[in-house]
């Protein structure tokens, strides 16, 4: 089975200049842990995810012996949660991307998945630009149905 076969054509995205506390917002009215990027072109441009925020949110890790241990500081989570009301979309977005295209198998994009630890891939044309994504449930009920099991939902 192909990804063409199974991606979802119809795409919830965010802009580069986008404000980031909209798009978090976002995130969390749809119930999902990232959305793709997408500039005035129609390209991907990053992925803005629930751990880019974290990462922002949290930064204060100090490596001791070979592990991370995170400094408390509620009031600079607080007031990193307040700093989101001022940013982009653009500066938290991770720009490294793992992307798929419409002719590779599902069992293909769902290896790209698990060693890459994606949860959507973005499906991309020649020219990069968007034309679908893939999530991993997707993927999942797709196999489930090609053996022949049905789903109730």
């Amino acid at each position: 089975m192909k990804v063409k076969e199974v991606m979802n054509r119809v795409i919830t995205s965010v802009k580069p200049e986008d404000n980031a506390l909209d798009a978090l917002k976002l995130l969390f009215k749809m119930e999902i842990s990232g959305l793709p990027v997408i500039d005035s072109d129609g390209r991907l441009a990053g992925m803005f995810t629930e751990k880019e925020i974290l990462a922002f949110m949290l930064p204060s890790y100090l490596e001791q012996v070979g592990k991370f241990v995170y400094a408390q500081d509620p009031k600079a989570s607080k007031k990193k949660i307040h700093e989101l009301k001022n940013m982009k979309v653009a500066q938290l977005m991770r720009k490294q991307v793992v992307v798929g295209k419409e002719d590779m198998t599902l069992i293909e994009l769902a290896k790209d998945m698990l060693t890459q630890k994606a949860r959507r891939i973005p499906i991309i044309d020649q020219d990069e630009k968007v034309q679908g994504i893939v999530a991993r449930c997707d993927i999942l009920k797709a196999l489930v149905k090609d053996a022949e099991i049905p789903l109730e939902c």
